[in-house]
This record gives structure tokens, C-alpha cells and sequence, in this order.
């Protein structure tokens, strides 16, 4: 698939014109707003990314990244040039799939986005239909869990690190290979990032049986 909607915010108009044209070379539709209201004012749309600045004029990255998260799953790239750590745990705390330190190549944002895309809109066609695991059914394909029928909403991430551990049940995992697997391996961040959507993945379903392996990592079990 190549036919992408990507929503870009960016207040730097240059940078922002940059950006859009290297990602128009991939066959993707780019779609550039330049402040937070203007990005605010369209987070019910549907594209297949947002790419998000955190330092906007008016409302900043954060707080749009809060709106979007309201209405939809759809993956979030952070960009920015305040501080890496700090930035990042804020951004995954909120929901954010990855992030890139201020300046960068555009063509690395570029691989980045392709490699997000691929994995939750593509590598997911062959996973099964549904999952039944301790009450939650979980759909790989709609990217979908429900328990009792009601939703139970996971950022793409949370979801990213649920299939894996799915896709290994009953076997550990390393956070590095958490961390290889679902960001990929050319990301430099803590390995905190795999306990924090751990933590918050415990939180959103109790039930599950998503146990800490220490000294090693993660694993689920059905019992």
C-alpha cells in the first residue's frame, strides 16, 4: 500500500514543505498544518499518521496528541527539540508510537514512517481473525479488543506489544527484544519504554496474565 493520508503539523514552514515533498516520493498524500488549532480542528478525520511537532504556536504537540487519542488509535510520530527523555516518556504516556530529536534527515522520518505503516496496516493482513485470551477477544486485524462487548481502547504501541507477547505466549521476551520488535531496531531510546506500555497495558486489562520473567522480561500466560 503505498496510497498513505499522512497529516503533518509543523510550524516551520520550510521544514514543513521538506518533509511533505520527500514523503510525496513515496506515494503518500501529505496534508501540512502549521499551529495546534488548525491540527485540533481536524483530529476526527481518519489518515494513517500524524506526524506532530510538540513546540507549536497556541496549543502545543501534547494536547493535540490528547484530542486525537480522544477519537482515534491512529499511530503518532513526535518530533522535537526540547529534551529527548523527557519528551519521549511524555509522548508514550500519552499514546505516541515513536520520536525524533530535532534535526534530523528527512529521509530518516521517512524509513521511520514506512517501517510504522508496514507494521500496523500491512504485516497485520495475515494474523488470525480473532484471540481469546482470559475473557478479552482480541481482533489483530481491526486491531481490536473487547471484554463483556465493550471496547478497551490500546494506543498502537500498547497493541504492538500485546500481539508480540500473543504471538509468544507462554515465552518470555527480553525488553531489547520487545524494544527490536515493535520500535524497531534502529531506536536508541530506554528500554523504560517497554515497562511503561507494559504498566499501562496491566492497567487497561487486569485480567490478563502478563507476567514479569526477572532478569529476563515479559510473557503471557492462559493460566
Amino acid at each position: 500500500m503505498s496510497d498513505y493520508q499522512i497529516y503533518l503539523v509543523e510550524d516551520e514552514e520550510n521544514l514543513a514543505q521538506v518533509l511533505k515533498a520527500y514523503m510525496e516520493q513515496e506515494g503518500w498524500n501529505v496534508t501540512v498544518f502549521n499551529n495546534g488549532e488548525e491540527a485540533a480542528r481536524n483530529v476526527t478525520d481518519a489518515p494513517h499518521l500524524w506526524i506532530l511537532d510538540i513546540m507549536l504556536p497556541g496549543i502545543d504537540g501534547y494536547e493535540v496528541l490528547r484530542k486525537i487519542k480522544q477519537h482515534s488509535d491512529t499511530p503518532v510520530i513526535f518530533i522535537s527539540a526540547r529534551d529527548q527523555d523527557l519528551d519521549r516518556i511524555v509522548g508514550l504516556e500519552l499514546g505516541s508510537d515513536d520520536y525524533l530529536a530535532k534535526p534530523f534527515m528527512p529521509r530518516e522520518l521517512v524509513i521511520r514512517a514506512k517501517k510504522l505503516l508496514t507494521r500496523i496496516y500491512e504485516t497485520g493482513a495475515m494474523a488470525p481473525k480473532k484471540i481469546e485470551i482470559t475473557g478479552y477477544v482480541i481482533d489483530p486485524v481491526a486491531r481490536k479488543i473487547t471484554f463483556d462487548d465493550e471496547l478497551i481502547n490500546l494506543t498502537s504501541k500498547e497493541m504492538d506489544v500485546l500481539l508480540y507477547l500473543i504471538e509468544n505466549l507462554g515465552t518470555s521476551k527480553a525488553r531489547e527484544e520487545i524494544l527490536s520488535h515493535v520500535w524497531g531496531t534502529d531506536y536508541f531510546g530506554s528500554e523504560r519504554a517497554v515497562d511503561d506500555v507494559i504498566r499501562r497495558v496491566r492497567k487497561k486489562m487486569p485480567r490478563l496474565n502478563l507476567e514479569t520473567v526477572y532478569g529476563n522480561g515479559y510473557r503471557i500466560v492462559t493460566s
